[in-house]
């Protein structure tokens, strides 16, 4: 960092990173994978306690009911964490929405369980850059934020998730009605690249099980009188290929089923993503994703149905959108910070707050990298600096005059 802007400098001298790191070590040091539903539990205690140092009412919201599709094609209920709310001031004219994820990509029996200090300023450990390390910059960046002038003006909801890391598919519904009539929203996934770039627009993601049903016989006596459903998947995986587009990449991913050799398999998952990247490219998938399950129904004497769908809609950047970055870039200028941007091909709840009509910037998390690894690493200074930025653009944007 540089020089700071003298009128910048009381919100950043008010921002304790020892505390911050103190902070990053406890919750990293929590294994909350998605599916660890008890170390879920205790992240979320961890963190409604440290969170209520905040002015309003918090508030743990059970899941949404999630079902999804084992390798026999039966459909089953998939459980998940509650979630964290925060409400401040919700009767004031403009508000904002604040978000993150207390789960991380580690299970709970996974290797990658400690933090170590690898250098200086970097440390690598379990979900220090995604994203508890992000959770204490918007922590901290609220703190500092409510001793100003500007805060007692606006309100805002803070949702802190158990379930980004697959989808939000429980917490989905929440994050769409958390972020109707706000200014704007503010998401705290790392940063896109380690000198802070933050991700500009975003393509979507959809998962899909076509579950495919035939007809069991022997593989030798009476063949004929069999429908082999994994010839069936396969066909449908090949077709997914030929109909994919520059805008909509398709990823046939597993195919599960059958049985003995001598058997012919009457039943078979495939288990595919997509990626459109605007919303017209997913509707016009799902149109030949129709017309393809019919072929191959026809065609193999099957039965084909379909689980899933998109989950996380394209994020364009509009015109209040860009003016948001815009906000975000020059508050980091004050700071002595060079925030840039790129668009990207992940996925995160900006684009499902995005889809809600609210311009979001959703890197605002720690200096990071090599997330989803036994190699993710955090660098430690970043967690006082990126606090300080998301401070002055709540201040920034508190007053309406910009956004």
């Amino acid at each position: 960092m540089t020089k700071i802007d003298p009128a910048a400098a009381p919100l950043f001298e008010m921002i304790d990173q020892s505390a911050m790191l103190k902070q990053v070590e406890d919750w990293a040091g929590i294994n909350s994978g998605t599916a660890n539903l008890d170390g879920l539990a205790t992240m979320a205690d961890r963190l409604a306690d440290a969170f209520s140092a905040l002015p309003g009412e918090i508030e743990l919201v059970e899941p949404a009911a999630v079902t999804a599709i084992d390798a026999e094609g039966e459909e089953f209920a998939k459980q998940h964490g509650k979630h964290l709310v925060l409400r401040v001031r919700p009767d004031a004219e403009r508000r904002f929405v604040l978000t993150g994820h207390m789960d991380t990509v580690f299970p709970a029996d996974h290797s990658f369980q400690a933090l170590t200090l690898t250098e200086e300023d970097i440390i690598n450990g379990p979900g220090t850059a995604d994203m508890k390390g992000g959770l204490a910059v918007m922590l901290h960046a609220l703190l500092a934020f409510e001793r100003s002038d500007a805060a007692a003006k606006v309100g805002y909801d803070v949702l802190i998730n158990s379930d980004e890391e697959t989808g939000s598919l429980s917490s989905r519904s929440l994050i769409e009605a958390l972020a109707q009539a706000k200014a704007a929203a503010l998401t705290y996934e790392p940063s896109a690249l380690p000198d802070g770039t933050l991700a500009h627009a975003r393509g979507g993601t959809g998962n899909y099980s076509l579950i495919v049903r035939g007809r069991s016989a022997h593989a030798g006596r009476n063949p004929q009188d069999g429908r082999n459903a994994l010839v069936a998947a396969a066909a449908l995986a090949v077709g997914l290929k030929d109909v994919q587009t520059q805008n909509c990449p398709v990823n046939p991913a597993k195919i599960e089923g059958g049985a003995a050799n001598n058997v012919v398999p009457d039943i078979a998952v495939l288990r595919f993503n997509i990626r459109p990247r605007e919303p017209s490219a997913g509707e016009r998938f799902e149109a030949q994703l129709q017309e393809l399950m019919g072929q191959v129904r026809q065609a193999h004497e099957v039965s084909v149905e379909l689980h899933g769908g998109v989950t996380r809609p394209p994020k364009p950047v509009d015109g209040r959108a860009q003016k948001l970055f815009d906000i975000v870039h020059d508050c980091g200028r004050m700071l002595g910070q060079d925030i840039g941007w790129q668009s990207t091909g992940g996925v995160c709840d900006g684009n499902n707050i995005a889809s809600c009509g609210v311009p979001v910037v959703d890197t605002m998390g720690v200096r990071g990298g090599k997330i989803h690894s036994s190699d993710e690493f955090m660098i430690v200074s970043s967690l006082r600096e990126r606090a300080a930025l998301s401070a002055l653009v709540l201040q920034e944007i508190a007053s309406g005059d910009r956004l």
